[in-house]
């Protein structure tokens, strides 16, 4: 007799208990910020040169535009996450990141090279276009993601320390592309468990006999661990790769 499991409470699984500074600190997504800034580090490390300065400002970039900005602005539309943040508050969160994202990146272009401040809008674009779901929410979609999140902040990063893209450049834009499409996969089960199934009812019954009962907690296990172990995975290739150059 298969029975109706209530299913697992909290909407994500690196998310707090609700209220307060706890809000805010879910707000981050902090494994899948760390995870993209992650792509960030790879690309400007992959350059024939790194230039630190330039590294750690697009960081600070990426880190206000996906950290705050995005993940404000999603919270926004729908409230995913369940939090008690107002409003006007996300609004606030939102446009101040992705204002002083664009204003590090025009800074940078004024340093360094005119030409890099056109990264500025396509950045923006894709800000805007994700996580607002413009056009009907034809920009929110898996190859979206990846492009946005994956490729994106790799050939940034590159460019802005080599002033061109070579095909190491592209390679590890594709490489990320990827991983942000099998984070994707593995986060779009959880998300479904987590926020959106009432109970869960059935019984995995095994070929030796015996039985167990499934439950939101069975379904959302294995792809939580490979996306805790992924996020982990990435932070150290990015630690390595800094290794390395400092070496």
């Amino acid at each position: 007799m298969t029975q109706a499991v209530q299913p697992v409470s909290r909407p994500a699984w690196y998310a707090l208990k609700r209220g307060g500074w706890r809000d805010y600190v879910t707000l981050l997504h902090s494994p899948y910020t760390a995870w993209h800034l992650s792509y960030v580090v790879i690309g400007g490390c992959l350059a024939p040169a790194v230039a630190w300065e330039r590294l750690g400002a697009v960081v600070a970039a990426f880190a206000l535009a996906v950290g705050v900005g995005a993940h404000a602005l999603d919270e926004l539309n729908g409230r995913p996450l369940r939090t008690k943040i107002p409003d006007r508050v996300l609004v606030a969160l939102a446009g101040v990141s992705i204002v002083g994202a664009c204003a590090i990146g025009l800074v940078g272009a004024l340093t360094f090279e005119a030409w890099l401040a056109l990264l500025i809008p396509c950045g923006l674009f894709l800000v805007l276009a994700y996580n607002l779901e413009l056009a009907g929410g034809r920009f929110h979609s898996d190859v979206w993601f990846g492009l946005a999140w994956g490729a994106f902040p790799v050939l940034v990063a590159y460019l802005g320390a080599a002033e061109t893209l070579r095909p190491e450049a592209f390679i590890a834009a594709a490489f990320a592309l990827l991983a942000s499409l099998a984070q994707r996969s593995l986060s779009t089960q959880v998300r479904l468990v987590r926020r959106r199934v009432a109970t869960v009812t059935g019984t995995l019954s095994y070929r030796d006999g015996h039985e167990e009962p499934l439950d939101a907690a069975t379904l959302a296990r294995a792809p939580e661990a490979a996306l805790r172990a992924l996020s982990l995975a990435m932070v150290l290739l990015a630690v390595a790769l800094v290794w390395l150059q400092l070496g």
